[in-house]
């Protein structure tokens, strides 16, 4: 009877996990939200300069600058879409209304523990190449090592993507 109990706390106990689900939920959206305050300031930012007739001399960098912090905010809350949808799918129950729906994307379908660290993982290291981007833009070169360094670390991050696209064909 005790064995009884104890496995039927323990069971329940995996529901505990919706607050990780419920959080992640909430994180996605208010970075889903700040990116898109991001962007809306940038293009605030450019119709002023456009109708003031302003050229700032960096505009273009600052710019494609703040864009691309947007996307990285919006990449980090897409991990944290992911998290909670597969947490939730673990730990908790299958998300019926995405079986039934056609227009479903499979994207989300996690299965595994692994599958989800995989998806996880994918994104979090599409997070690290547009933050290496936006720290390129505001680089300045004084010399040919350094260019060198610039060189080599896109051809490493293009290695790291090509064997990590190889790995989804297998």
């Amino acid at each position: 009877m005790f064995e009884s109990i104890f496995e039927n706390v323990l069971w329940k106990s995996r529901l505990f996990t919706i607050f990780a689900v419920i959080f992640s939920m909430f994180g996605a959206i208010i970075l889903f939200l700040v990116g898109s305050l991001d962007i809306w300031n940038v293009m605030v930012l450019v119709f002023n300069m456009i109708f003031n007739h302003l050229h700032p001399k960096d505009l273009h960098v600052d710019v494609v600058s703040q864009v691309i912090g947007a996307i990285d905010l919006y990449l980090i809350a897409v991990v944290l879409l992911i998290f909670s949808m597969g947490i939730y799918e673990l730990f908790v129950s299958k998300i019926d209304a995405a079986d039934k729906d056609e227009n479903s994307s499979k994207v989300l379908a996690i299965h595994s523990l692994d599958q989800l660290k995989d998806k996880i993982a994918k994104v979090i290291i599409m997070v690290l190449v547009v933050s290496f981007f936006q720290k390129v833009l505001h680089t300045t070169y004084t010399g040919a090592l350094e260019m060198l360094y610039f060189s080599a670390s896109i051809l490493l991050l293009a290695i790291a993507l090509y064997f990590l696209h190889k790995g989804d064909a297998h």
